[in-house]
């Protein structure tokens, strides 16, 4: 496996932590700008949705651009978002950092996924997706906790400095390791649009959203699910927490072994089965900590396990535009993650937090049968293999 691998793994790692990390220090920037704390979180809402929708229209803005340099390039306007948000005298400055932030850091993200493959042969696709899903899976569960500890001791700007120097030293890490990587010949827009014409690839980013969006209906609202269902207390619950920051790093590697060795649709298939019977089993092991901890295990696993398989899939799917189709996908995750934690809200207020694992077992359900309508479809690639325009 190429050693670069892992160095995109820990920038993926470095730019993911920026997403949530703001969750653990929302009341520590509502205090020290005065706003309320539903101003502060439209932080998190922002880089979502700017994650979600900007990614696929960057890549194909610099579609020609060589990737070394699209990335140094990246790095430094991500860099600059940092300093704009460790030194923000002002809510409006904070928010301008974290468009920032979100701009750079999702072309950052797409550019590292679409990378790893291409810098690996065929038989290790999907494990170098694999790899550089774990430094996303890692930087999006440990990043609460570690903004938490660091926001408590150091103030609510301490995480943002600690991701700044990160930052720097990829930078340098770029700049010394990385090799020059050519982009792939360019489809046309209007050719690449075509994709959703494809019923295999619309099925297979409807998956993605489904099954995300019912992981974050539950996971969102993890906390205070624990806390009405268990006699945990603060320090188990942080044990818990951990556990599954764990299995959810280890998920994304495994995911995208499997999908090298049974293959990606056999892992989403069996991930999904698995996964779709887990919420409804897990509201009725919360007093046998044996079994709760082992579903959660596979939880942690499973939530993560999946995405490298997709990316695999949607690559065999049609090789020529991976790289879209990649980008769609991410998208298509970081919509779920919007979309599960409004709904999970909802039922929180309206129903009871007890009802979260049942809707979250059911949009999984779903998510598993677009899987299955888009491996059984017999529809050919819509695209054409043509030199660039």
């Amino acid at each position: 496996m190429d050693k670069r691998i892992y160095f995109l793994m820990i920038i993926a790692f470095i730019i993911g932590m920026v997403e949530l990390i703001i969750s653990g220090i929302l009341d520590l920037i509502a205090e020290d700008l005065q706003v309320s704390l539903g101003q502060v979180g439209l932080l998190i809402t922002v880089f979502a949705v700017i994650f979600a929708v900007a990614s696929p229209i960057l890549l194909v803005v610099t579609a020609k651009i060589e990737r070394k340099r699209l990335t140094l390039v990246c790095l430094y306007i991500f860099l600059i978002g940092c300093i704009v948000t460790v030194f923000a005298p002002s809510f409006s400055i904070l928010f301008l950092g974290r468009i920032i932030l979100a701009l750079s850091g999702a072309l950052l993200i797409i550019l590292c996924l679409v990378m790893a493959p291409s810098l690996v042969g065929e038989q290790y696709k999907g494990r170098a997706i694999g790899i550089v899903s774990m430094g996303v899976s890692a930087s999006l569960v440990l990043g609460v906790p570690i903004g938490l500890i660091m926001g408590d001791s150091f103030g609510w700007r301490a995480p943002f400095v600690l991701i700044t120097v990160l930052t720097a030293l990829s930078i340098i890490g770029v700049h010394l390791f990385m090799g020059r990587i050519e982009p792939k010949p360019q489809i046309p827009l209007r050719q690449q649009l075509t994709a959703f014409k494809n019923q295999k690839i619309t099925l297979g980013l409807t998956t993605t959203f489904l099954y995300m969006t019912g992981h974050t209906v539950m996971y969102a609202y993890f906390k205070p699910y624990l806390e009405a269902t268990t006699d945990f207390n603060a320090t188990w619950i942080s044990v818990i927490y951990f556990i599954f920051g764990f299995a959810a790093v280890c998920g994304g590697g495994l995911g995208g072994v499997l999908a090298d060795i049974i293959g990606s649709r056999k892992t989403m298939v069996i991930s999904l089965v698995v996964f779709s019977a887990l919420f409804f089993v897990f509201p009725y092991t919360t007093n046998f900590n044996p079994v709760f901890f082992t579903i959660l295990i596979i939880w942690g696993i499973l939530s993560w396990a999946i995405s490298p398989a997709m990316q695999s899939y949607l690559i065999e799917i049609a090789p020529e535009s991976s790289e879209i189709q990649q980008s769609l996908n991410n998208s298509s995750l970081h919509l779920g993650v919007a979309v599960g934690s409004v709904i999970g809200a909802g039922i929180v207020d309206t129903l009871s937090i007890t009802v979260n694992p049942f809707a979250a077992g059911i949009f999984i359900i779903l998510s598993l049968i677009t899987v299955v309508k888009s491996v059984r479809s017999k529809q050919k690639n819509t695209y054409k293999t043509r030199s660039a325009i």
